[in-house]
């Protein structure tokens, strides 16, 4: 568990924790993405989350974390090793990250990146990805903010309409 000087603390979350996991970002897509995603896919996706992370997260979870205010989860993110097989073993990446739009721009997304940038240092990595959905401007003002910046790379999804995501990297 990782504990901050404020009432802010990130630890790996527990089969206990999926419901609260999969309500955040419930919410979260629906207000981030919602002038983004097509509703319908919205919603498709919704209707899955609570099983989906009743399955996902077990008591040998390593990568999944809860981030909690007080007594409240306000907020989830995973990070592991990159997806992408052009990664060399020097990267980490943030797989997600979602906050409850209550706890919206409160510096608790900050914290939990320098959180996931110590977890990265700690494996000895020196690089952290995330990829973005490119119409994602809060988003990626949000990476920028945290010292990201785009290196070319792109991939599409179709998701009710065609996505472009870029990846971002930051040294760290």
């Amino acid at each position: 568990m990782y504990k901050f000087d404020g009432p802010v603390e990130i630890r790996l979350a527990r089969p206990s924790d999926a419901p609260d996991m999969a309500e955040i970002i419930m919410r979260s897509w629906e207000t981030a993405y919602k002038d983004i995603l097509p509703p319908e896919y919205i919603r498709e996706k919704n209707a899955v989350r609570p099983e989906q992370y009743k399955r996902a997260i077990t008591d040998e979870n390593t990568n999944s974390y809860i981030i909690r205010r007080g007594d409240k989860t306000v907020g989830v993110m995973r990070i592991d090793s990159p997806q992408d097989g052009d990664a060399d073993g020097s990267c980490y990446e943030l797989h997600n990250i979602y906050l409850h739009p209550d706890y919206f721009r409160q510096g608790i997304g900050t914290l939990a990146m320098e959180f996931a940038f110590q977890k990265a240092r700690d494996l000895g990595k020196k690089i952290m990805l995330v990829w973005v959905i490119s119409d994602n401007i809060n988003a990626i003002r949000f990476y920028e903010k945290c010292g990201f910046a785009a290196d070319g790379c792109k991939r599409e999804k179709d998701a009710g309409k065609i996505l472009t995501s870029i990846r971002m990297r930051k040294s760290i």
